[in-house]
């Protein structure tokens, strides 16, 4: 007989919830800092939203697939431990990208080791109108006679040499046209003379030209995409690269998640403790206060390049990985359970037909959809926002730890806002804080502005998603609330994040960054007006107590009967008695 092995519930929970902070540290120490590295390599907003938005479609779509994959074929720690290898490595790739500028790495201007970014208008005036004492005729002439055929640079030359002026002023000439151009009559004669020779030389260069293109398009159409990017302009050419990179990372990183949860939860679920689990994603919540602020500590420390041609922003990268191979030997020895007979699929269909079902419920997934495109917003642009107000990594590490710290204290008085404004008004007061913060970041004005609005993200973020559970608790029925509470999860955090960083991006460029966190505030603030009139129309459907149901007793089953069954029973029993009293009566008889 084989012997049951015994199942620890409290290993179980120390070694998801170590899991947990591990794995969110990891991913704090880099992805809340991608944006601004994007920025740093020559990204425009709308190219950084794209790249963003095709992360977050990505998850949508590939998380549940993967997830179903892995459990079809009982390969889930292999796919657990593969995406926390290949993350890491595919994040390392976009360090390979080739640094087109590094002048253009900014840096701030507190920075004893780097002093503040000049203006290019004010370097290219310098450069102008500056005195030149060494060799001003060789650059002079060079500028004045880049685009001119062979034939035309040797006029100009000629005649500077035989100008009298010329020869016996060299050693106090700037850097002025006027002293290299011609007389006006020979200049005349040389154009005409220049024009004369120069023609079959045009004609030549132009015939060479074209087959030129002719052989390029041969190429191009032979190459296919390749040979598009391969024309591409500079900054083109980095997008795409970093596009794919992005494909690879997050096709590498989207089935971590799911995973690891269906594996633990369905381990403590056969050990009937299922209800314990919640209590590890706190642990979760402060590993991404940690990572994000030590390392806007770390960063803030280092110089502007740490090395020749290394910018100190590799420093997030290196942590990321770093944490992700400590978490590998984490992942080796997780206690997974496979529960073939539960079917991911059909709880998935059947949570979207009961948050269909529900008008409130339908309330609340426009109310987080909404909430996931303002975050988005936030997450990608907030920080371009505080460098141009001259935050360093340091402020920018610390407000993100405070706003996710007071995010995971709101369960502490989850009890007494829930008993004063209910689970439909906290939703609205979620959007509302929201709402504020973007107005806020909107009128930023120095390097620690952003610390204070990062308070509300305790009612922004703890008070809507606590109004999200009260509502998936109110509409699932028994088994499946992690299925609904999924649903709202993926529509605010995945659909609504890519909704949010494309507009985010486009408007961004469009009209600033500034604007675009009062459009935000606007929007979240009409929606908080209009919610609580919807919700007041809508029908709201009472909750069926199921455990009431479960637990009733006989005599409540037999208030239901009718009056005629009862008497039907009734003189069933009175002539059964009657029959056997009589047959006992001539027995003895």
């Amino acid at each position: 007989m084989k012997r049951i092995k015994q199942i620890d519930i409290k290993r179980a929970l120390a070694m998801a919830g170590t899991f947990n902070f591990l794995c969110s540290c990891a991913k704090a120490c880099l992805l809340p800092f991608l944006t601004l590295y994007f920025r740093q390599l020559g990204l425009t907003p709308a190219m950084t939203g794209i790249v963003m938005g095709t992360k977050h479609f990505i998850t949508l779509v590939w998380s549940p697939a993967a997830s179903l994959l892995s459990k079809h074929y009982n390969k889930r720690r292999a796919v657990i431990c593969g995406s926390v290898v290949f993350s890491a490595a595919a994040a390392l790739l976009l360090l390979l990208i080739p640094h087109t500028d590094m002048h253009a790495w900014t840096c701030n201007a507190s920075d004893p080791h780097v002093g503040p970014p000049q203006n290019p208008s004010d370097v290219l005036s310098v450069n102008i109108t500056g005195p030149v004492t060494s060799h001003p005729k060789p650059h002079v002439s060079q500028s004045l006679v880049t685009h001119l055929p062979d034939a035309d640079r040797k006029a100009p030359v000629i005649a500077n040499e035989t100008s009298p002026h010329h020869h016996h002023n060299h050693s106090h000439t700037t850097e002025s046209p006027l002293l290299y151009a011609p007389q006006k009559n020979e200049s005349k004669v040389l154009e005409s003379s220049s024009s004369s020779l120069a023609t079959p030389v045009r004609n030549k260069r132009s015939e060479l030209k074209s087959e030129q293109q002719t052989g390029e398009k041969k190429d191009e159409s032979s190459l296919g995409f390749l040979g598009s990017l391969k024309v591409m302009d500079t900054q083109h050419q980095l997008f795409f690269l970093i596009l794919i990179i992005m494909c690879v990372w997050e096709v590498a990183s989207a089935p971590l998640e799911w995973n690891v949860d269906d594996g633990l939860y369905e381990y403590l679920d056969f050990a009937d403790a299922s209800d314990r689990y919640s209590s590890t994603r706190v642990w979760g919540v402060l590993g991404a206060a940690c990572g994000v602020g030590v390392t806007g500590l770390l960063v803030s420390r280092l110089a502007c390049l740490i090395a020749a041609q290394t910018s100190r922003s590799v420093v997030h990268f290196y942590c990321y990985a770093s944490l992700a191979f400590l978490v590998l030997p984490l992942a080796m020895s997780l206690p997974l359970y496979l529960n073939k007979k539960r079917n991911r699929t059909s709880g998935l269909l059947k949570a979207l037909q009961l948050v269909r079902g529900s008008p409130q419920a339908v309330l609340c997934v426009f109310t987080t959809l909404l909430v996931g495109v303002a975050n988005s917003a936030i997450d990608n642009f907030l920080l371009w926002q505080m460098q141009d107000r001259g935050s360093s990594e340091l402020h920018m590490g610390l407000s993100l730890a405070l706003a996710l710290l007071s995010q995971a204290a709101f369960p502490l008085m989850a009890g007494r806002v829930s008993r004063l404004l209910g689970p439909r008004r906290m939703l609205a007061v979620g959007a509302a804080s929201l709402g504020l913060q973007c107005f806020y970041y909107s009128f930023l004005w120095g390097a620690w502005a952003a610390l204070p609005a990062q308070v509300l993200s305790c009612f922004s973020s703890g008070a809507l998603w606590w109004a999200v559970k009260l509502q998936c608790e109110d509409i699932a029925t028994p088994g499946a609330e992690r299925s609904v509470r999924r649903v709202y999860k993926s529509l605010s955090i995945h659909l609504g994040s890519a909704l949010g960083s494309l507009a985010g991006g486009f408007v961004a460029q469009s009209i600033g960054l500034t604007w675009m966190f009062r459009g935000l505030a606007m929007v979240l603030m009409v929606w908080c007006v209009c919610l609580p009139l919807l919700q007041w129309k809508a029908p709201h459907h009472r909750r069926i107590n199921y455990s009431r149901l479960l637990a009733a007793d006989a005599s409540e089953a037999s208030d239901s009967e009718s009056e005629q069954e009862r008497d039907w029973l009734d003189k069933a029993m009175e002539n059964d008695k009657s029959n056997n009293n009589s047959a006992r009566k001539v027995y003895y008889r």
